[in-house]
């Protein structure tokens, strides 16, 4: 008799320039080479590179749909793919899960009740050094976590911190959360080397 599908939620994460979107996109690479179904969503705020796929930071890239921030359901999903792709997807992705809303470990809770591989990408901490979003919960929920790390851009040391830069200076902490960049608005740094601004309120 044949086992029901067991299905489990994987968290890839780091700061920025870690290599987050590179792993997520090897990981589908491999469903896809096996021939199994994917549903990658990428929030709608991030229009970095692609408005319909998921882009790294060198270029690489793989097809994904738009889910807005707040509206994470298996109902927003299906409006998204489609109810068939829903249901058959083997693996349902999130790249920058940082930049959803709570309801995100929710939803990925209720995929892998229905048996899905849930993979989701995102930063862990803000460029002022705090958890995250949802990423804190979605650890706690996790099968598997991996923390990536980058190359500190001042040093050269294992990096774990992304520092905003305004005019080549760290961004004070008041400074919104959730600002989309890449190349010169963010750098990589070691624990060392990242400056905590101060409030510039």
């Amino acid at each position: 008799m044949s086992r029901p599908r067991v299905g489990r939620l994987e968290i890839i994460t780091g700061c920025m320039f870690s290599g987050k979107t590179e792993e997520l996109i090897r990981r589908l690479e491999r469903v896809r080479i096996a021939h199994g179904r994917i549903c990658l969503f990428k929030p709608t705020i991030d229009t970095r590179y692609s408005n319909t796929s998921v882009v790294t930071h060198y270029g690489r890239e793989f097809l994904a749909l738009p889910l807005d921030p707040g509206s994470e359901s298996i109902e927003a999903l299906i409006e998204s793919a489609g109810a068939p792709a829903v249901a058959s997807a083997s693996v349902v992705a999130f790249d920058e899960g940082n930049f959803f809303s709570d309801k995100l470990p929710g939803l990925c809770e209720e995929l892998v009740e229905m048996g899905k591989r849930v993979i989701v990408a995102g930063l862990d901490l803000t460029f002022a050094g705090e958890p995250f979003g949802p990423m804190p919960m979605l650890f706690a929920l996790a099968d598997r976590i991996d923390k990536l790390e980058a190359v500190c851009a001042r040093c050269g040391a294992p990096a774990t911190r992304s520092q905003r830069l305004v005019d080549g200076s760290p961004a004070p902490s008041s400074d919104d959360v959730i600002v989309v960049g890449g190349l010169g608005t963010y750098e990589a740094r070691c624990r060392d080397c990242y400056e905590r601004a101060e409030n510039g309120a």
